[in-house]
């Protein structure tokens, strides 16, 4: 048995009924109450060695009722649970100096051993970071979902290096910009890079920054990515790219937190917080002798793996429905899609992910004069999206002009008696683009010097759209 007594605020009976037996079965005393009025009166009173509260309530809410516990009780507890089981909240909740927060329905060993580390967790005064921002980077109610929520909550008031991995376009630069944006760093910079997409010969440069004269071309110093992030955060995405030299550097930078410019001699002492991000295997990268192994304990610090669309398939209906407010929000016509259409979306595999799922949505938003998009228009897309080989070995010897104009004429039947929207002409490059510059880049082995030549561009004109337009680099040998 113990003496320790917990405060429960719920409005739900079935709630805090299962509250009260499952803790009274650990030995704890707990009271309940249905309203936030009753919790603040016991906890301003002395009452309670740690409080279990909901967010909404009749009277109240539980995270506006937090910084005032927090203010009148600093030693005591308070664990949040919620049913509005999205990225803010958690955030919230741990601005505002929860010790942890629970989305519903949660399980209750897992409830049993948080409250246990609570009550023999030293007493401290846990530090509120008010963030008024209201913007959700990430979207997402499923299980998987909270789960990075939740870390992401518990990592806002930490400095501390993250490796993030999953596949690609499920979010990685998102999650990145959120660790930023709420956390200890927000009124830094955030500096991205991709490793993928810079010349080899120039990563160095492109970190570290080059002194005038250290290498032909070098008219004058350049400044480097570190010395843009200073007092901030600097995202290296698709770190599994980073040439081996590159990586000895990065390393050292993490080992001394000081580094040289390229053609440079005094050291400059950097502070940054490093997030990084692979869609590789690190590991099997390291036993290839590709990826350092010293560097790799250094960044993955604290891993967060990011789930598949497929393997949170309960949340591509949200998704859509925000990328399809986003699309109206930039001037695109309004849509909404019929139940049976949200239902074949979450029925895709969808092997580009997050990615793939607003390129989609912002396709039909574009080109489709239908105010609701039904299921036949999704079956479509998808089916020409996911076309095989053998589905399009009858057009081996279409030339470009002939897809375009098959392209064309399917679209402008799919829009009956109407006409699409303006502005036609530039969409249609925009689709064409993408796999123009890809496919220059896959046949280069990711040369970007080469593919620029080939395609009759700048190579600046050509980084600068291989960010516009999110193109992976995947470099191979010569």
């Amino acid at each position: 048995m113990t003496d320790k007594v917990i405060l429960v605020a719920d409005d739900d009976r079935a709630i805090r009924t299962v509250l009260e037996q499952a803790l009274g079965r650990s030995g704890y005393d707990v009271r309940t109450t249905d309203n936030a009025s009753t919790l603040w009166r016991w906890v301003s009173e002395g009452e309670g060695d740690l409080v279990i509260t909901d967010v909404v309530m009749p009277d109240g809410n539980g995270l506006d009722l937090l910084p005032q516990m927090r203010k009148a009780r600093p030693e005591l507890p308070i664990l949040v649970m919620s049913a509005q089981n999205n990225m803010m909240t958690a955030i919230k909740a741990a601005e505002r100096g929860a010790y942890e927060y629970l989305p519903k329905p949660f399980d209750l060993i897992e409830l049993a051993g948080v409250v246990e580390r609570a009550l023999n967790t030293p007493k401290g005064v846990v530090e509120s970071k008010e963030n008024t921002d209201e913007e959700m980077p990430l979207i997402g109610r499923s299980a998987a979902m909270q789960e990075i929520y939740r870390l992401l909550a518990r990592l806002m008031s930490t400095d501390l290096t993250v490796l993030i991995s999953g596949e690609s376009g499920t979010g990685k630069e998102l999650v990145a910009k959120a660790l930023h944006d709420y956390g200890k760093r927000k009124r830094g910079p955030f500096v991205a890079v991709n490793m993928a997409a810079i010349p080899r010969e120039l990563i160095e440069s492109e970190l570290f920054g080059h002194e005038k004269g250290a290498f032909t071309g070098a008219n004058n110093r350049g400044v480097g990515r570190f010395e843009q992030a200073e007092s901030g955060t600097l995202f290296l995405d698709e770190i599994g790219d980073m040439p081996v030299e590159a990586q000895t550097r990065l390393l050292r930078v993490l080992q001394q937190g000081e580094y040289t410019t390229v053609g440079g001699r005094v050291p400059i002492r950097t502070d940054v917080r490093i997030v990084a991000a692979t869609n590789r295997n690190l590991r099997q990268l390291v036993r290839q002798g590709l990826f350092r192994e010293d560097l790799f304990y250094r960044l993955n610090v604290v891993p967060l793996r990011l789930p598949s669309l497929r393997d949170r398939a309960e949340d591509i209906a949200d998704l859509a429905r925000h990328f399809l407010s986003q699309a109206a929000e930039e001037g695109l016509p309004l849509k909404n899609l019929t139940s049976e259409a949200f239902n074949e979306l979450s029925q895709y595999a969808w092997p580009g992910n997050v990615r793939e799922l607003e390129n989609l949505i912002r396709r039909l938003a574009a080109l489709y004069a239908e105010d609701t998009i039904d299921v036949g228009v999704i079956r479509s897309e998808l089916a020409e999206a996911n076309a095989t080989p053998h589905d399009i070995a009858g057009l081996d010897n279409e030339s470009l002009g002939e897809a375009v104009e098959r392209h064309l004429n399917k679209y402008f039947a799919a829009h009956s008696d109407g006409l699409p929207p303006d502005g036609l002409y530039d969409r249609i490059l925009h689709e064409i683009e993408r796999p123009l510059i890809s496919i220059t880049l896959e046949s280069t082995r990711g040369n970007q010097i080469k593919a620029a030549g080939l395609l009759g561009l700048n190579r600046n004109t050509l980084r600068k759209k291989i960010r516009e337009l999110d193109i992976p680099v995947i470099r191979s040998g010569k």
